[in-house]
């Protein structure tokens, strides 16, 4: 019964994860940016607390794993990505805008797909999906002070880094 209980308490963070990344979704669609890149904001700081509790009670699984990758894709890598479409780069960009922002999703959905099966534990390799939709929510948060262009570049990057083979050591 612990064991459950101990479990279910950093799956409950893992899926707050994914709850508030689906509502930056959705607040971004209705074109509250600024909440949207603050629920991405929360998201990042719910990601950092399941894996330190899961490990903290012992209650690390291959459930628990998969379950945080599927919500990162979609914090980390949907929500930015859609926000940043929503709010400069569809409009700035058009279809050069969209096919960016699925570029980063699905360079976040390889990044998490490699990161799953190498297993590695003394490092990352790539940037991980949590730090680059953390960096495009904060791009969003200063939208009105960055150029388009750069807001554009710095989606690309970020995809480009997270499936890197840069080793990116954890902290």
């Amino acid at each position: 019964m612990l064991d459950l209980v101990t479990k279910s308490c950093a799956n409950a963070l893992t899926l707050m994860n994914l709850m508030l990344g689906s509502g930056a979704i959705i607040l971004a669609q209705n074109q509250n940016y600024r909440l949207a890149g603050i629920l991405i904001l929360g998201a990042v700081i719910m990601d950092g607390m399941d894996g330190k509790i899961a490990r903290k009670l012992g209650s690390t699984s291959e459930l628990g794993k998969e379950l945080d990758s599927l919500c990162d894709l979609v914090s980390f890598g949907v929500a930015p990505a859609v926000l940043l479409y929503a709010q400069v780069i569809g409009a700035e960009f058009h279809l050069f805008g969209l096919l960016a922002a699925m570029f980063f999703i699905v360079c976040g959905a390889l990044r998490l797909a490699r990161f799953n099966v190498l297993n590695i534990h003394d490092y990352f390799i790539g940037v991980p999906i949590t730090i680059a939709g953390l960096l495009l929510a904060v791009l969003s948060l200063l939208a009105n002070m960055i150029a388009p262009i750069v807001i554009f570049l710095c989606i690309f990057i970020l995809a480009l880094l997270m499936i890197s083979n840069f080793r990116v050591p954890k902290f």
